[in-house]
């Protein structure tokens, strides 16, 4: 029986076309991020199951995560995600090192889920986190996401990125509310799926969790809120607060307040600094932003597409203040996003900024007419390669008709083309032609470099 020539379902073939496309975007979110002074790392793409149980959300472990046993009797898994790795790698070196650490990769992952538009089994993810920044790295991650998504040209019109913080949510459900643990749980769950529900049936199982009326009204007035101003109304409203709420514009005045303003004040302090960095117009505030993953616990964060089409999120993350502690070491808060290859190439093909890739781009094509010019014809091939032009020969002899003809298939910017006693240079997009004796090969590379 013949073998299929398909991959295994949920990875990809990447051919040449679809490289180029995935070096197009690795290569944006490399320089954006090196302007950032976040320095690249990898890891391993093994992991002992341990690490993603002491740390990851319970749908990844036991839904979604390639597991076996290896040979020296250990339960390992390809990774899932890259943040526990990270954890793990940080563990080991922060107590020398200087803070904060800006570290980002774009590493290959796999999750057993059922493939889908915009997610797959296999995918590549940039991942951005910053250690030891307190709420400074909170800002300076989304400044880096927003600059990630304008360096393929997006804008505001194109992309928001939705704000939230499990601090107050946690207020929210436990204080305002008064859930029980499991009640608080099955909440969370709920939230994240809000704005997939409908109306009616989000509504009824509020009622399912909370048990008590009042608490799925100020529940459902909470999910509701859509400004910053408007969750500003909601603090007053239910903390009988005066109408200058003091303790989240200065010092606290009270130990009740205080234990408030640890909860509520840094989403409000957040706001103020990504408006004074002029970035207002791209995030909002958003209540079922909670994120599915055990290991936030302060601002969360998802980018999402305004496409009427491609409706989803692009990206995702947030604060993390004790992860480190499962290696057990002390507190070291950190902030950090995820943003996934397959989304991101939907989210520009969508609203027409993917760039064209059709056709490979080189610098110069290179063929000749004689066999006797061939050795010319690969010493000015060498040149041009040692200026770091991308250079391709056509092998033997080729007629000028064949030569032009290869420049429809391939984006070429020059042909060089050689005959028994000289060799014509033609730059593509002026059409300009000039002429140089075979011997000058050096002077033909270092010209042609000068035209590009």
């Amino acid at each position: 029986m013949a073998l299929s020539k398909s991959p295994y379902r949920g990875p990809r073939d990447f051919f040449p076309k679809e490289m180029r496309l995935r070096n197009y975007i690795f290569q944006k979110m490399a320089q954006v991020s090196e302007t950032f002074a976040y320095e690249p790392y990898d890891g391993p793409l093994l992991e002992e199951v341990e690490l993603y149980l002491a740390k990851s959300g319970e749908e990844l472990i036991t839904d979604q995560i390639y597991s076996f046993i290896d040979r020296g009797d250990r339960k390992v898994a390809i990774r899932p995600e890259m943040t526990p790795t990270v954890a793990r790698m940080v563990a080991q070196i922060h107590r020398e090192v200087a803070k904060p650490l800006r570290w980002y990769a774009i590493p290959n992952l796999m999750r057993y889920e059922k493939p889908q538009k915009g997610r797959l089994r296999e995918f590549w993810q940039y991942n951005a986190d910053i250690f030891g920044a307190a709420e400074y790295g909170e800002v300076e991650i989304i400044q880096l996401a927003v600059s990630i998504m304008k360096s393929f040209g997006a804008t505001q019109d194109h992309f928001e990125i939705l704000l939230n913080d499990r601090r107050l949510v946690d207020f929210v459900f436990v204080k305002l509310i008064s859930l029980e643990s499991e009640a608080n749980k099955k909440l969370y769950k709920l939230v994240d799926r809000k704005n997939k529900m409908d109306p009616a049936k989000f509504s009824a199982e509020v009622r399912l969790i909370t048990t008590e009326e009042r608490q799925a009204q100020i529940f459902e007035e909470y999910v509701s809120i859509t400004t910053v101003k408007e969750l500003e109304g909601f603090v007053k409203k239910h903390l009988n607060l005066a109408e200058k709420i003091d303790f989240l514009l200065d010092e606290p005045a009270s130990a009740h307040h205080e234990a408030i303003s640890l909860s509520i004040k840094p989403l409000f302090d957040l706001f103020k600094r990504l408006e004074h960095l002029g970035l207002s117009s791209f995030v909002k505030f958003d209540p079922s932003i909670v994120r599915g993953l055990d290991y936030y616990t302060g601002v969360v964060f998802e980018i999402f597409d305004k496409h009427p089409e491609n409706r989803r999120a692009i990206a995702g993350g947030g604060a993390y203040a004790n992860l480190l502690q499962i290696f057990n070491e002390l507190p070291l808060g950190g902030v950090g996003f995820g943003m996934g290859e397959v989304p991101l190439k939907d989210f520009l093909e969508a609203h027409k900024l993917m760039p064209d890739f059709t056709k490979p781009d080189f610098d110069v094509l290179v063929a000749y007419t004689h066999l006797s010019s061939e050795p010319s014809g690969f010493q000015i091939a060498d040149a041009l390669r040692s200026l770091g032009l991308k250079t391709e020969v056509i092998f033997g002899e080729s007629k000028p008709k064949k030569v032009y003809g290869q420049t429809e298939k391939k984006n070429y910017h020059t042909v060089i083309l050689l005959n028994e006693n000289e060799v014509q240079v033609k730059h593509l997009k002026s059409q300009v032609s000039t002429s140089y004796q075979l011997n000058e090969a050096f002077k033909i590379a270092h010209e042609v470099k000068g035209q590009l």
